[in-house]
């Protein structure tokens, strides 16, 4: 079905006016070649869109992907009729099919359940699961309570996590000597895909932070 899809690097120059009304009217009469071109070469469109979730730590690539769906649809049901533009109406699909897709997946969650606070050291201040993971000897050398999270934290690990879980949190935050990793360093070195590893990665935060916090 997406075998037309090329690569998020090299798109198709978008279509004239004229080509584009023309393809519209060809599709609506069930011309299933013009309803193709009109994908292809508004695949620049999606890349543009998906530039503005960047910062969702989504790779690029998925993005595309998430955001082709969109597209897909978007020129399924546009109606030429209706007197909207195209590249209007299927950037709003674009957009919607993204911003569905990180809300069903919690990506977005899974970061502000790594914020949640898990207690508080001996000055009274929040302590939360990132700042353990996320922090060194050095930065932590007088605070006695936070040490003694941080070995709570390990002694946890070894208890709930499974080998892959502990392992690809040990990589990602640099915990027992490893420098920090991203995921899709980690997806490489274990032969499995990125996606993969964030998912292993939310699903042992979340079984940490339970832990810790009861």
């Amino acid at each position: 079905m997406y075998g037309y899809i090329q690569s998020s690097n090299v798109f198709p120059e978008p279509l004239s006016s004229e080509e584009e009304k023309n393809c519209l009217e060809q599709m609506a009469k069930g011309d299933e070649e013009a309803r193709n071109i009109l994908i292809e070469r508004n695949l620049r469109l999606v890349a543009y869109v998906a530039k503005k979730y960047n910062t969702t730590k989504v790779d690029q690539e998925d993005l595309i992907s998430i955001g082709t769906i969109g597209l897909i649809k978007g020129i399924n049901s546009f109606k030429i009729e209706k007197g909207a533009r195209l590249s209007t109406y299927v950037s709003r699909c674009i957009d919607n099919e993204i911003l569905m897709h990180l809300r069903a997946t919690k990506k977005l969650g899974a970061e502000v359940y790594l914020n949640e606070p898990i207690g508080k050291d001996k000055d009274d201040n929040v302590v939360t699961l990132q700042e353990i993971l996320e922090n060194n000897e050095r930065n932590i050398e007088d605070e006695v309570d936070v040490k003694m999270k941080i070995k709570l934290l390990y002694e946890k690990m070894k208890e709930i996590l499974k080998d892959r879980e502990k392992r690809i949190l040990e990589l990602r935050f640099g915990l027992d000597g490893y420098k920090p990793k991203t995921q899709n360093e980690i997806a490489k070195m274990m032969g499995i895909s990125r996606s993969y590893v964030s998912r292993i990665e939310t699903k042992a935060i979340q079984k940490l932070s339970k832990e810790i916090k009861e």
